[in-house]
């Protein structure tokens, strides 16, 4: 007592003489054989804590025992779920708006996987069911490693860190996630979509199906997509650009309203660059922009996709059918150099989707064409904005066409000379 260095350990080691004591006093109202035997318990008691404590205060000052804990932790975060809920606090999600599931709360929504309604490279997805009867999607990851190397695991982060700190209305929106321990897939879990993508309203469900989908109802489905890609590019903390906008990541909700989703491949990026360098391989040929062939991404490589995108949902059919030809005529089949054609010779109507067309206003459908054409051009730099293109769309600025091929500058629109190379590897 007499030795400790400070006034805390003092008073411990003070504790303990008056534990010994008073366990003596007291055991000496007993009979002899009860006294030694309390005596020595007691003393048993007091010396093995008192070198306990004094053994924790002699390693607590070692010099390895900081890297000895920081071993441990690094070998937590390589090997248990725990670690990846370190990662998804440290991207700035909100974790407390998302609930997380467990296992057997995932394959119990989902009857054991029993509905799968998508398939993607490293993800399908499946339909399951809340305890209080909400429809959600259920989005399962495959984590997969070969030679050293995860793939998987940074979509899956990338994904919830993106779309767990964005709210609008025309954004998929996520409820919540699981992180099974042991690892093997990640899932994510969404409302559910009851008339799925627009790619399956254009191209799998014939022309009944497309009728259904009437000229008010696009050029609405056009607006949703607008504003939601103008509220990632101008209107969130770091621009995000999506870099896979087609009709297969357009979901629609019970009044075909449209949702963005999937955002598996998207990259946040500070206000201030202009483009950003990419080596990972983005996007899905036929909506790429021609710079992200050379891995060159921005949000104006958003822009053409959805250019392409509503091109196809004028016409109700892919900007370019697959057939037998390696070489396809684009003059005849590369759907953009059919638009500004028929356009041309004042017969815009004739590409305007069939199922639809006794109900299109002409000019209507022409307003939309040339918003889409503006957005396909070559040159990133002359593309309009995402705002720009929904003030086209709603009738608060002109749409002006890019020049005529006779008459543009070479930095105009050129559908022929960069599109050949990517759209000839399929879709």
């Amino acid at each position: 007592m007499f030795n400790s260095f400070n006034q805390m350990q003092k008073g411990i080691s003070a504790g303990f003489l008056v534990l010994v004591l008073s366990i003596c006093l007291l055991s000496s109202i007993g009979n002899e054989r009860g006294v030694h035997s309390a005596i020595y318990e007691a003393n048993m008691v007091a010396i093995s804590s008192y070198s306990i404590w004094k053994l924790y205060l002699a390693v607590r000052g070692w010099p390895w025992l900081p890297w000895l804990c920081a071993a441990r932790d690094a070998l937590l975060e390589r090997s248990g779920p725990e670690a990846e809920t370190t990662a998804l606090l440290q991207l700035g999600i909100q974790a407390e708006l998302l609930r997380e599931f467990s296992s057997h709360e995932i394959r119990a929504m989902t009857q054991d996987f029993a509905s799968m309604v998508g398939q993607g490279g490293f993800a399908q997805v499946f339909r399951g069911t809340l305890d209080d009867g909400t429809a959600v999607a259920v989005k399962r990851m495959v984590i997969t490693t070969s030679c050293d190397v995860v793939t998987g695991d940074d979509d899956f982060l990338r994904e919830v860190s993106i779309i767990a700190n964005v709210h609008h209305r025309s954004l998929v929106r996520l409820l919540g996630y699981c992180l099974p321990r042991g690892g093997g897939g990640r899932y994510l879990v969404y409302p559910f979509f009851e008339n799925g993508s627009l790619d399956r309203w254009l191209f799998h469900r014939g022309e009944e199906g497309r009728r259904l989908l009437t000229w008010p109802t696009r050029r609405c489905i056009a607006v949703d997509v607008a504003r939601a890609l103008a509220y990632l590019h101008h209107e969130c903390h770091r621009r995000i650009l999506h870099l896979d906008v087609k009709p297969g990541n357009i979901l629609l909700d019970g009044g075909l309203r449209a949702h963005v989703s999937d955002f598996g491949i998207s990259v946040s990026v500070a206000r201030d660059l202009a483009s950003v360098v990419d080596t990972r391989g983005r996007g899905t040929f036929g909506y790429m922009a021609p710079e992200m062939l050379v891995n060159a991404v921005s949000d104006k490589s958003d822009v053409y996709s959805y250019g392409m995108t509503l091109l196809e949902l004028v016409g109700g059919r892919r900007n370019l059918e697959e057939a037998a030809s390696t070489t396809p005529d684009l003059a005849r089949e590369f759907f953009p150099c059919v638009v500004r054609e028929k356009m041309a010779r004042g017969e815009l109507m004739e590409a305007v989707d069939a199922a639809i067309m006794a109900d299109v206003d002409e000019e209507a459908a022409e307003l939309v064409v040339r918003v889409a054409l503006c957005c396909i051009q070559r040159r990133r730099d002359l593309r309009p904005s995402m705002l720009a293109v929904v003030d086209m769309l709603e009738g608060r600025v002109d749409a002006d066409l890019p020049l005529p091929p006779e008459s543009r500058p070479s930095s105009a629109v050129d559908f022929q000379q960069p599109l050949s190379t990517s759209l000839t590897h399929g879709r």
